[in-house]
Parts: structure tokens; C-alpha cells; sequence
């Protein structure tokens, strides 16, 4: 019957994650859930107890620790149009600081000039600084004359 209270226990700990998702009560239903194991195994509450501590250490000095790093660091890969901040592009059309059109990644966007003062030619290459709604922001690769 212990073991049914060690669940319990990790249910209640549990549900208690889900709501303020810390990573502390999940750890500590972990813990919870060896304890039960060891309780279902038949050793005595003694045993039990220091499955729970030594389990919930290890989750809360290594795991937290280690998962929270993980969950800080930005995707290594970009999707949609931020995938495109970065690329190099061609004018199509003579971008402006408030109209113009490129072509980036096979696909032809609106652009604008970064620089308000720079109107870039058609052909030239030009560096996709940001995304602006459906316009790409851009500045030219090199000097223009």
C-alpha cells in the first residue's frame, strides 16, 4: 500500500508542475515515482526515503540545470522569413527607402533600403538585414556610386 501513496504523491506533484512548469515538481514526481518503484520492490520506508533524496538530487543538481541551459539557447535553425535575415539577394526592381524589389532565395520580395538616402540599382547584391512585415529591409554589399 505505500506505493500507492509514492503515486499519488507523483501525481500531485505532477499536476503541480503543469501548472507552474519550473521543473522542480516534475523532478520531485520523478523522485516520487522511484520511490514508488523501490516501496512496490518490498523494501522498507527507510529505503524508500533515500531512493526519494538521492533521486531527487540527481534531477535537481544535474537534470534542472542542464535542461534549463538547453531551453535558454535559441533553435539552431530559422523557419519562415526570418530563415531569410542574412541572405544575400539581387535587386529587380531599384529599392528605395520605401519601395523596391528583390529577389532572395528564389523568391521575389518588396524591399526597402535600410540607409534612407541609398536608392540601389537594379542588379546590384544586396544583404537581407531584417524582415518587416511582407518588405525586406536591405543594404547594399558594396559601395554604391
Amino acid at each position: 500500500m505505500p506505493w500507492l501513496a509514492w503515486l499519488l504523491a507523483a501525481a500531485a506533484l505532477g499536476a503541480a508542475e503543469f501548472f507552474t512548469l519550473t521543473l522542480v515538481f516534475g523532478l520531485l514526481a520523478g523522485a516520487a515515482l522511484v520511490a514508488a518503484v523501490v516501496a512496490g520492490v518490498g523494501i522498507g520506508l527507510l529505503g524508500q526515503l533515500v531512493a526519494l533524496g538521492l533521486a531527487a538530487a540527481a534531477g535537481l543538481l544535474v537534470v534542472r540545470p542542464i535542461a534549463l541551459r538547453a531551453m535558454a539557447q535559441s533553435p539552431l535553425t530559422h523557419e519562415g522569413s526570418d530563415a531569410l535575415i542574412g541572405k544575400r539577394a539581387e535587386v529587380v526592381q531599384e529599392v528605395t527607402a520605401t519601395h523596391g524589389l528583390i529577389k532572395v532565395a528564389g523568391e521575389e520580395w518588396s524591399a526597402r533600403a535600410l540607409d534612407e538616402t541609398h536608392v540601389i540599382p537594379v542588379g546590384a547584391l544586396v544583404d537581407v538585414m531584417e524582415i518587416e512585415g511582407a518588405t525586406a529591409v536591405v543594404y547594399p554589399r558594396e559601395l554604391l556610386p
